[in-house]
């Protein structure tokens, strides 16, 4: 692990110290995740530097060490490759990218239950008691999706995450990954296919979780862009 960690390449090392700041500075303010973590732009407590800002936070520690593990195991590879600047562009587009297919899902699910995309007029908010009651006749299921849209905000760098391993995938299709606890090797491209199609169908099945599955589908998507604009080829 200390070779591991000796070895990070400047960008990868300055996001892995970024993100545990910032962990532990949530623990220290719980506050710090609304005010930082990102919200559907109609919701009161979105703010303009959320969008770039979400990406450092986490909701616990196993999320932050899962997240920060596939960092410093792809990150430097793909930094190398890439050059720094670039790595950290294409590291920051993903992550916005897995933010906008997530808010499209929201903005979907919203007019799909209130038949617009702004349901904030039609909600109240009590700041004190932290709930949200509204005018509409809306099933609990509609009304739970609704509250948790406007209410919970999305953290974590699970997009820019799966942009890596997409990269790493492409560039790296044959080689063998091997699954924590699971001492059998599986190619990364078929690792990374794998992946991916669950975290689609998991996000189309439970679409109202907390875990934002199609922002990560996202972030692979929008990282696949990346390479194509950029003109990387395999080899």
């Amino acid at each position: 692990m200390n070779n591991i960690l000796g070895n990070l390449t400047p960008v990868a090392k300055n996001l892995l110290i970024l993100n545990i700041i910032c962990f532990v500075g949530s623990i220290i303010s719980p506050q710090a995740s609304r005010l930082l973590g990102v919200f559907y732009p109609d919701s009161p407590f979105f703010e303009v530097w959320q969008p770039f800002t979400y990406m450092f936070m986490h909701a616990n520690f196993s999320h932050l060490f899962f997240n920060m593990f596939a960092l410093v195991m792809f990150g430097p590879i793909i930094e190398s490759m890439f050059g720094s600047k670039r790595f950290l562009q294409y590291y920051v587009i993903t992550a916005l990218g897995a933010l906008v297919l997530q808010y499209g899902v929201q903005a979907y699910e919203i007019y799909s239950i209130t038949g617009t995309l702004r349901a904030s007029q039609f909600l109240t908010f009590d700041y004190f008691a932290g709930t949200i009651s509204t005018n509409l006749s809306l099933s609990q299921s509609d009304f739970d999706t609704v509250a948790s849209i406007y209410a919970t905000s999305i953290v974590g760098a699970s997009g820019a995450i799966f942009g890596l391993l997409l990269a790493f995938a492409y560039f790296y299709p044959n080689m063998p990954l091997f699954l924590m606890f699971v001492p059998i090797p599986i190619k990364a491209k078929y690792f990374v296919t794998a992946y991916i199609l669950i975290e689609i169908y998991l996000g189309f099945n439970y679409s109202g979780s907390s875990i934002a599955h199609l922002a990560h589908v996202g972030g692979a998507l929008f990282g696949y862009l990346m390479i194509k604009i950029w003109g990387f080829r395999k080899g």
